[in-house]
């Protein structure tokens, strides 16, 4: 049977599996590093966290993207991204939504107008403009929220087990899991909103459940064999995940607005990692030290 297949290969390299999130993590901090050494940044920051002006256009009229930015980062002396916004039911481009770090409103909309050929007016154009100073702050208490949160989930782990080794590898397979999703969200070059980081906050509750489900299935239940244990704990847990899964993938693919895909395609690459981290990480230094103490 399948299980009995699982629990032979797992009694035989549970050892050697942990090599693999050892080597994500330095691998994910390595590419974090880099990013901070090449840009003075660990992240790539929009507008709502840099400080720039953020524009959206309606118009149906078909734009070279590459194209389109480079003639607005020669204009404007500044960068410049360039997006399609699409209508859903149909696919066909509605509008466009521009992003610089240029604060000047007036030159953005002249630059647009000498573009885009037509005259912007309150019915197909609106602009929003953030400070440098404003997003700055914004980005500092984000990330503080991130930082306390985890910090207190820390302190609801090692209240609920009070033994040291468990509850390390509960923090250390979630802090992988935010760690590892950070180096994906940097390989694909996204710029990070405050949504985005936003949704890192989510990430750390949802990189906690499946762990504390699996601790505390191994640690406080005595019915059947560790391997048994695990092995139950799996079934509800990859079930949640999964289902977290599905939903934000097709939350990303309907939804129109940037922001929301944004913290969609955070969450599915986090979800995603968590199924490694949990299901590898946690379970195999766990099922190690349950060894160690003869816990069976």
């Amino acid at each position: 049977m399948l299980k009995e297949k699982i629990e032979i290969i797992f009694n035989l390299h549970y050892k050697k599996f942990i090599i693999l999130p050892i080597l994500v993590l330095l691998f994910s901090l390595i590419v974090i590093a880099n990013k901070y050494y090449t840009t003075g940044d660990f992240i790539e920051k929009d507008i709502s966290l840099k400080g720039g002006i953020s524009a959206t256009i309606h118009t149906d009229k078909q734009l070279d993207i590459k194209e389109a930015e480079l003639f607005l980062s020669s204009k404007l002396k500044s960068d410049v991204s360039v997006r399609k916004i699409a209508d859903f039911t149909t696919g066909k481009q509605i509008g466009i939504t521009v992003e610089t770090t240029n604060n000047n409103v007036e030159d953005l909309r002249n630059a647009l107008q000498e573009k885009l050929q037509i005259q912007l007016t309150n019915e197909n154009y609106s602009a929003e403009e953030v400070g440098s100073s404003l997003g700055e702050s914004f980005f500092k208490e984000l990330l503080y929220a991130v930082l306390f949160a985890f910090i207190f989930i820390s302190i609801v782990v090692f209240i609920t087990f009070r033994v040291p080794i468990p509850s390390l590898t509960v923090l250390l397979a979630a802090f992988t899991d935010i760690i590892a999703t950070l180096a994906v969200v940097n390989l694909l070059g996204i710029k990070m909103s405050t949504g985005g980081i936003a949704a890192f906050l989510m990430l750390i509750g949802y990189s906690i459940d499946t762990d504390i489900l699996l601790t505390t299935r191994v640690l406080k239940r005595k019915e059947g064999s560790l391997f048994d244990r695990m092995y139950e704990s799996a079934k509800p847990g990859l079930m949640m995940t999964s289902t977290t899964i599905v939903a934000v993938l097709v939350g990303y693919l309907v939804s129109t607005s940037i922001v929301m895909q944004q913290i969609f395609l955070i969450i599915l690459i986090g979800g995603i990692w968590d199924i490694f981290n949990t299901w590898i990480t946690n379970t195999c230094i766990l099922y190690w030290y349950c060894k160690a103490k003869g816990i069976t």
